[in-house]
């Protein structure tokens, strides 16, 4: 059983920056891509951001480009994401999650087989 484990959400205001964390059990982690999705309120969520299990292939959602910055570091197991120039419709939980084994899409959250708990990001204007 994979746990992902989401940290370093808060409350920031406009222009500001958070790192956000995945902390992840199990010794396959890896092997596995990784990514970050989001979620707020009344909409689905949405594909944020994705790294392969090396780190040498990286994908961002268009809004996001130029601001945020996935990485990995396998001796750790974990993941991040560094959110730069807040702004208030970043505003949402984001959730990490592994990407099925096999899976050739990082941008759809059916090929993403765990997810974790969530973390709240709220940008304030």
């Amino acid at each position: 059983q994979v746990q992902l484990v989401e940290s370093g959400g808060g409350l920031v205001q406009t222009g500001g920056s958070l790192r956000l964390s995945c902390a992840a059990s199990g010794r396959t982690f890896s092997s596995y891509a990784m990514g970050w999705f989001r979620q707020a309120p009344g909409k689905e969520r949405e594909f944020v951001a994705a790294i392969s299990w090396s780190g040498g292939s990286i994908l961002y959602a268009y809004s996001v480009k130029g601001r945020f910055t996935i990485s990995r570091d396998n001796a750790k197991n974990t993941v991040y994401l560094q959110m730069n120039s807040l702004k208030p419709e970043d505003t949402a939980v984001y959730y990490c999650a592994r990407v099925s084994y096999g899976s050739s899409s990082y941008t759809r959250a059916a090929e993403y087989d765990y997810w974790g708990q969530g973390t709240q990001v709220t940008v304030s204007s």
